[in-house]
């Protein structure tokens, strides 16, 4: 049996569930931009709250490991850490795009093709067997007509794909609505297969995998 606590600060969507087994108990989101340093914690308290569950009984804390938001995901896995840390348990880490691509039920022989926003043409996207299997990994990719045609039939959705929908020219590639990004309820049978094959991760060394490097802005000089 598992118990675990799992975590989603991958965009700007901040999101809390518990699972059991694999199976979502109880969920929490915010949908604020720059929330997750001021509400992750807040959700955690409220979902072992509502599930009547402690913090001690989790057999792990599983949490999005990237690509997405660089300080979001630096909260997220910071915020996991340090619950493992303090209560001993594993580390769970999971790819935002497999987490995305596990909320769709894909039609019949579809490659599932999630694609998180990147700002301008640029998106983060991976292919996936209905299975969720890795087909493409996840990879920064900038978006021209000739973007993917090598797979099909393909199904591709997320808030990445609304800019490539009008653009692109590829019958075999269908544009859903919905979901536009990932969350905690839906990352409860993810992480349940990473605990039974106990696929965890070193509490010291492990850092998100941003993709990207950060790309700060320089501080505008202010006039005399």
């Amino acid at each position: 049996m598992s118990l675990i606590l799992s975590l989603d600060t991958s965009t700007q969507n901040c999101s809390v569930a518990l699972h059991e087994n694999g199976q979502l108990i109880t969920q929490e989101l915010v949908d604020e931009e720059g929330s997750h340093s001021k509400s992750l914690t807040l959700l955690i308290e409220k979902v072992m709250k509502t599930a009547g569950r402690a913090l001690a009984e989790l057999s792990a804390v599983a949490v999005s490991n990237g690509p997405g938001s660089y300080t979001g995901l630096r909260i997220g896995l910071a915020t996991a850490k340090g619950i493992c840390f303090a209560l001993d348990k594993p580390l769970i880490c999971l790819p935002t795009l497999r987490i995305l691509a596990s909320a769709v039920d894909a039609p019949a022989g579809s490659l599932l093709l999630p694609m998180l926003d990147a700002r301008r043409m640029e998106v983060y996207a991976a292919v996936y067997t209905p299975a969720l299997e890795e087909v493409s990994p996840q990879e920064a990719h900038i978006l021209n007509q000739e973007s993917f045609q090598t797979f099909a039939p393909v199904v591709a959705f997320g808030n990445g794909s609304a800019k490539w929908q009008e653009s692109c020219t590829h019958s075999s590639i269908t544009f859903l609505d919905g979901p536009l990004l990932p969350e905690a309820q839906y990352m409860g049978k993810l992480a349940h297969e990473a605990f039974l094959n106990q696929t965890f991760e070193n509490l010291v060394t492990k850092e998100p995998d941003y993709l990207k490097e950060y790309m700060g802005t320089k501080p505008k000089l202010k006039s005399l």
